[in-house]
């Protein structure tokens, strides 16, 4: 019982174990039509799906619905399993297990993502697994691009759509004390001290001002509008504007 994993409520180290010959034997009394021997199975080869679901611990899905979802696809890898080919059955349901999690993974995705960039993304990462196979190695971006065929930026934008998002919360490095989250490493260039005291600064030589020139700063500053409109609007000339506005900025300048 030391290496017990309970998901779903299902107790994995009870799970039976099944020897290849016991596996083809079950295969054909599944494909005979055998509901209690396709049960068998099915329980059988859930050791099959949590190994996959491991490879998806770190998502922030319910581990459960993954596992779940896997078992959906082992039997799907069931149903449509070929047993005139030469081929184990653990080779064939893999992928398949892992196609059904990341289509749930990807539909139940709180961010909406295109159908191209998607299937861009999934064309990397199956190529992704392919080279890892191939090399025992971490492949870098630039051999996946090269593998699909595809602009690096264009891998990059897809691979960086399909990941998860965020939170400014969560915790990167505790001590025991105080937890240090993601947000207390970003730095925000908008609301630091010094652009706090030029804002007041701001308000204070605005406030100086009399109502006619505040008033052609708001017009020219804050709505946008050219001087022949402001001039047309408070009915005086544009010169008279353009002088004011002048006086104004230069007034204001002093102050601050």
């Amino acid at each position: 019982m030391a290496n017990k994993v309970v998901i779903c409520g299902i107790n994995t180290a009870t799970l039976p174990k099944l020897t290849a010959v016991q596996q083809r034997e079950l295969l054909l009394k599944i494909k005979a039509g055998d509901e209690d021997a396709r049960q068998e199975f099915v329980i059988a080869n859930m050791r099959l799906v949590l190994s996959v679901v491991q490879r998806f611990m770190s998502r922030r899905e319910n581990i459960d619905d993954i596992f779940q979802v896997g078992c959906v696809g082992l039997i799907k890898a069931i149903d449509n399993f070929n047993i005139a080919l030469n081929v184990r059955f653990s080779t064939y349901a893999v992928p398949m297990i892992i196609g059904e999690i990341r289509r749930f993974l990807r539909d139940n995705n709180s961010i909406r993502v295109s159908r191209s960039l998607r299937d861009t993304a999934y064309r990397a990462l199956q190529a992704r697994e392919q080279l890892e196979i191939n090399s025992q190695n971490e492949p870098t971006l630039e051999e996946i691009a090269a593998a699909v065929n595809l602009p690096l930026s264009e891998v990059v934008n897809a691979l960086d759509a399909i990941s998860d998002p965020v939170s400014l919360f969560d915790p990167i490095y505790h001590d025991g004390g105080d937890t240090a989250m993601l947000m207390d490493q970003i730095s925000d260039v908008k609301n630091r001290d010094e652009v706090w005291i030029e804002e007041v600064a701001l308000r204070e030589s605005i406030r100086k001002l009399n109502d006619r020139e505040r008033e052609i700063l708001y017009l020219r500053y804050f709505e946008g509008k050219t001087q022949i409109e402001v001039s047309d609007e408070i009915g005086i000339s544009q010169a008279q504007v353009s002088r004011l506005e002048k006086n104004a900025i230069k007034a204001m300048s002093k102050t601050m």
